[in-house]
């Protein structure tokens, strides 16, 4: 993920700020400051992850307040045991059965290499999914929180997850065209693949 250069801010159903964190934050507080009373509600326009900003002071660094990824991004960081960290080795716990360990300490290089062997080609071979999978999980978290409530979002969750393009832009086509164009913009490597696909 790119150091928060790529966040959204809604005023409502409106767009009020793109750009880096600091831009946004600073667009944000000057919205609140003008006596807007929507609610502000930031995203990662990478990912759909929402954001939480602090309007309450002046600096134009604002840290985001994320959840799951930004603990794991610290325990990515904390110095841990075995393994290389300057390499960015990082040894963590895996539970096999015996069978398993046998195989792989037979294996040339050891446990280790045969590990990252085998999690390189499942990265090989399972990247057009994983893309796919992105598209869609950005798509829906965003969608949740701006759309939830809207007519149609059922319908074009379902669609989100089917691949059909066709069902899914005819649901949020209805909604606002902020909020519609953000939402079909994380969409759009999932729905172009199954198109593709197809």
């Amino acid at each position: 993920m790119s150091q928060h250069s790529n966040i959204v801010a809604f005023a409502g159903e409106h767009c009020i700020a793109a750009g880096d964190l600091a831009r946004v934050a600073r667009a944000a507080r000057k919205f609140a400051a003008a006596g807007g009373h929507k609610p502000i509600l930031a995203f990662d326009a990478a990912t759909g992850e929402q954001i939480d900003l602090d309007l309450r002071g002046t600096d134009e660094h604002q840290p985001p307040k994320r959840s799951s990824s930004a603990a794991h991004g610290r325990a990515q960081e904390e110095p841990r045991g075995p393994g290389r960290p300057k390499l960015g080795v990082i040894a963590r716990e895996v539970t096999l059965l015996p069978r398993h360990w046998d195989w792989l300490a037979s294996q040339p290089g050891g446990a280790s290499v045969a590990l990252r062997k085998l999690v390189q080609h499942g990265m090989r071979a399972n990247a057009g999914k994983d893309r796919i999978r992105a598209s869609q999980n950005a798509a829906y978290q965003f969608m949740s929180a701006m759309a939830g409530n809207r007519a149609g979002f059922e319908e074009a969750a379902r669609a989100l997850f089917a691949g059909d393009a066709r069902s899914f832009n005819r649901r949020v086509d209805a909604w606002p065209k902020d909020v519609r164009d953000l939402v079909k913009k994380l969409a759009a490597v999932a729905l172009q693949a199954e198109t593709t696909a197809g």
